[in-house]
């Protein structure tokens, strides 16, 4: 029964090892403001941990995973142009053995819908990926939803 409960204890204990190594060094939140009776911009921000950079939505093929945001059609609103996103720092990284543009510490990510009816919700997805000077971490999709009223 001892040697159970040790047992027991270390497989706890391990888990919680493991699961405090997983990586999320960007924290996403979303905000909506009406500009007129028919028009609104979404503001998506990503918060970006210290050391890490996340990449804009203008890296060239063979770069490291651009930022991409997709949005659905959905009811209540169309969209009105691309999503636009301030100017990134841009610099020859050898990892991939050329210029990428990205982000540190935060960055405001922009796009203005056209309003159909009162009241919206904007749906859509985010997929980017994160480096340090040390490791990139694998492409993610973030799922969201914007209230516009």
């Amino acid at each position: 029964m001892k040697k159970l409960l040790i047992a027991i204890a270390l497989l706890t204990l391990s888990y919680q090892g493991a699961k405090s190594q997983i990586l999320k060094p960007v924290t996403w939140s979303y905000a909506a403001k009406k500009t007129s009776a028919t028009t609104a911009t979404l503001y998506i921000k990503a918060t970006v941990d210290e050391g890490w950079h996340l990449y804009s939505q203008f890296v060239k093929d063979g770069g490291p995973v651009k930022t991409t945001f997709t949005f659905p059609a959905g009811k209540g609103y169309t969209l009105t142009g691309k999503t636009i996103e301030p100017k990134p720092i841009t610099k020859f990284e050898s990892t991939f053995k050329m210029d990428v543009s990205y982000f540190e510490k935060s960055v405001i990510f922009q796009q203005k819908v056209k309003l159909t009816a009162k009241n919206a919700t904007v749906k859509g997805k985010v997929e980017f990926m994160v480096c340090n000077d040390k490791q990139c971490l694998p492409p993610e999709e973030i799922e969201f939803s914007i209230a516009v009223k």
